[in-house]
């Protein structure tokens, strides 16, 4: 894809990502999840590190199914913590089972983690046009609006910058580069709905 965003560079993971995912607004609770805790462990590292262990991730937390996440036992915790094929941080393990538990409350207020997430866009991808890079803000005012509400109903590693790129990932926001094709084809996938 000629003019893609510069950010995957020549990893053909991180190219599938861009190409096929990222920006792609999300309805569907368990891939909304499953962006929220792989995003969480990123915090501090690289998005190609998670990206690389994301099947190990699968295997790890049950498919990202929410209501066995919920359920997972300090023994099932300490048992992660020796899983080498994904990251071995106890802080952001126990957020993700913490996480769980938070957005099974949500799913329960609002109807669906969609319904709520979305509000913080008032329910249509935020476009923006950027033209490099370097552009590319790390936080927003709705990424600030949704850390704070987020933390408050009891999520953990979910500050400002991660939900930034939660957004981004889950298409809450269009932050591909204008000369990338893929940013038209998403601000037409958005007109279409």
């Amino acid at each position: 894809m000629e003019n893609r965003c510069p950010w995957p560079k020549n990893d053909n993971l991180m190219i599938k990502y861009h190409d096929n995912e990222w920006g792609v607004p999300l309805h569907e609770d368990k891939k909304l999840f499953e962006f929220m805790v792989l995003d969480a462990f990123q915090a501090g590292l690289s998005w190609q590190i998670v990206i690389k262990k994301r099947e190990n991730f699968r295997k790890a937390f049950a498919n990202f199914n929410v209501k066995k996440i919920a359920n997972f036992d300090n023994e099932k915790i300490e048992k992660l913590l020796y899983d080498d094929g994904i990251i071995r941080n106890r802080l952001k393990i126990e957020s993700a089972v913490e996480n769980a538990k938070a957005f099974i409350k949500v799913q329960k207020e609002f109807g669906s983690f969609d319904k709520y997430i979305w509000q913080f866009v008032k329910n249509k991808p935020k476009v923006n046009r950027w033209l490099k890079i370097s552009d590319v803000p790390v936080s927003s005012i709705e990424s600030d609006n949704m850390s704070k509400d987020l933390k408050k109903r009891g999520f953990k590693f979910v500050g400002s910058t991660i939900c930034y790129s939660f957004m981004q990932a889950a298409g809450l926001v269009n932050d591909h580069i204008v000369t990338c094709p893929r940013y038209d084809e998403l601000v037409d996938m958005c007109e279409e709905d």
